[in-house]
């Protein structure tokens, strides 16, 4: 019986800084009395908020994809994110797609949009998707626009769901890709 690999330290460093996003927003709400069910989902709308979070999705997903396509910044992007992610499984992918989303819907949207509105909170979502060199300007371009439909989204349920949906499809669609970048074609194809 073959063992599974070993889990990279990218995936447990990602895993504390998560955990630790999370607490922070979680602190954050509850000091603010904002920390309730009613935060994370409407029982009478959840359904509609999943459903605009798969289709705000999409939507990023097509044009970071289109980007990929036709800018070589969007592609050198990808090159070095691949590099940084190494070898990642799928159950990693998706573990890491929830955690990241749920950490930083709570953190932006629910700490930082709920004290002091989206424009704030988009701005630093931006900010803090940045890298080094000029081709990481397009990710900090894309990381605004994905802001303001998180923002957006959060403004429009009243709750996270939505932004926590459109954020774990793009992060999981994408870290997929990333993955299978970094691995090269499969033999035969």
């Amino acid at each position: 019986m073959e063992r599974p690999a070993p889990r990279s330290r990218f995936y447990a460093l990602a895993w504390l800084f998560y955990l630790l996003l999370a607490l922070a927003g979680v602190v954050w709400v509850g000091w603010r009395g904002d920390l309730g069910w009613a935060l994370f989902a409407d029982p009478a709308s959840w359904w509609r908020d999943l459903a605009a979070g798969l289709a705000a999705g999409g939507v990023l997903i097509a044009l970071w994809a289109l980007a990929v396509r036709r800018l070589a910044a969007a592609r050198a992007v990808e090159g070095h994110v691949a590099g940084l992610l190494g070898e990642v499984h799928r159950d990693e992918i998706f573990a890491l797609a929830v955690i990241s989303s749920v950490a930083e819907e709570i953190f932006f949207r629910g700490g930082v949009q709920g004290q002091w509105g989206w424009p704030w909170a988009t701005a630093l979502f931006a900010v803090l998707h940045s890298g080094p060199g000029r081709s990481f300007r397009l990710w900090t371009l894309f990381a605004l626009v994905a802001g303001l439909v998180f923002a957006g989204l959060t403004e429009w349920s009243g709750n996270l769901l939505a932004a926590i949906v459109a954020h774990g499809a793009v992060n999981g669609v994408n870290l997929r890709r990333l993955a299978r970048r970094r691995a090269g074609p499969k033999e035969g194809s």
